[in-house]
């Protein structure tokens, strides 16, 4: 069984695509599509701009959804096929396109929407984030559960490996506790307190545009950052994306339902490879492997 996992956001990098889009001339047709949309030139967001504005979160979030389609769309050429979905954060986007919950540009509007909705809470709302390495998830929610600012975990992504989410006083105050305990904080460069309550402002927001998609029945299993397992009820996506914004990723739990399941490959969609790293880190006796240009696509397909 076959995962298409779809990278999330702070994986992007300067002439992330590029290679593919050359490659595969025929996925020039996905940045067409975003640029009509979001009303400025993705192809050369992602293939040109500079790291700092890529970075941005209304950039960032429709350039590297791009990326992941096209890099699937290359791999789909040369006869790639799957039988479930899940993406990071982000990378659901990606997920309900490559799930034919979506069309393209249905994604576009989507994304545009929510990157826009979060770099606006971001800016009235003082955020930080760390990942937590060395240290299991049941330890950093005590922790953050008895600090006095708010910080709250928004992100498991291994069983070693949790990212927290709060005020900057509320990141200061446990990251000392954490060094404490022989964990690794490492600080984050994300504008916000992504996944948390901060978040309230962008979810409601977004709600708005979200309720207008037409939303369909996923043709391969979509499996959920909000459940941590699969989504079989599509009734009401807009609420559960909305939900999304406010609440943890459980990519750990997803990867354990997924192979409970009989997944046995994994293959990383998108700049960077971060979710294939988390994959090796959680999985044993797995294939994992990431494509973000025309060398990874050939050893994935290999």
């Amino acid at each position: 069984m076959t995962i298409s996992l779809f990278s999330g956001q702070g994986s992007q990098y300067e002439g992330m695509g590029q290679d593919i889009a050359e490659s595969f001339p025929e996925v020039l047709s996905v940045y067409e599509t975003g640029s009509e949309i979001l009303g400025f030139d993705l192809k050369e967001m992602c293939f040109s701009a500079p790291l700092d504005e890529l970075s941005r979160t209304i950039n960032s979030q429709p350039a590297i959804m791009a990326t992941s389609i096209v890099c699937l769309k290359a791999a789909q050429s040369r006869g790639f096929t799957f039988d479930g979905v899940a993406g990071h954060s982000l990378g659901e986007y990606a997920a309900m396109y490559a799930s034919g919950m979506i069309s393209l540009e249905d994604a576009f509007r989507l994304i545009k929407a929510r990157a826009a909705a979060m770099e606006e809470a971001t800016a009235s709302a003082e955020g930080a984030m760390a990942a937590v390495m060395k240290i299991a998830p049941e330890e950093v929610e005590k922790v953050c559960g008895e600090a006095n600012n708010f910080v709250t975990p928004v992100n498991y992504n291994s069983p070693l490996q949790t990212v927290i989410a709060g005020t900057p006083k509320g990141i200061e105050e446990v990251t000392d506790i954490f060094k404490g305990m022989k964990a690794r904080v490492i600080p984050l460069n994300v504008a916000g307190a992504f996944h948390s309550k901060l978040m309230q402002p962008a979810a409601d927001k977004f709600y708005e545009t979200a309720k207008t998609i037409g939303f369909k029945a996923p043709q391969v299993k979509y499996y959920s950052n909000l459940t941590g397992g699969e989504l079989t009820d599509f009734s009401d996506m807009a609420s559960i994306l909305a939900k999304h914004i406010v609440s943890p990723v459980r990519f750990t739990s997803e990867l354990a339902a997924m192979h409970e399941a009989g997944a046995d490959k994994f293959v990383e969609f998108g700049p960077g490879r971060t979710l294939t790293g988390l994959v090796k880190k959680t999985l044993k006796d797995v294939t994992a492997v990431n494509v973000e240009d025309t060398e990874t696509l050939e050893g994935a397909l290999s």
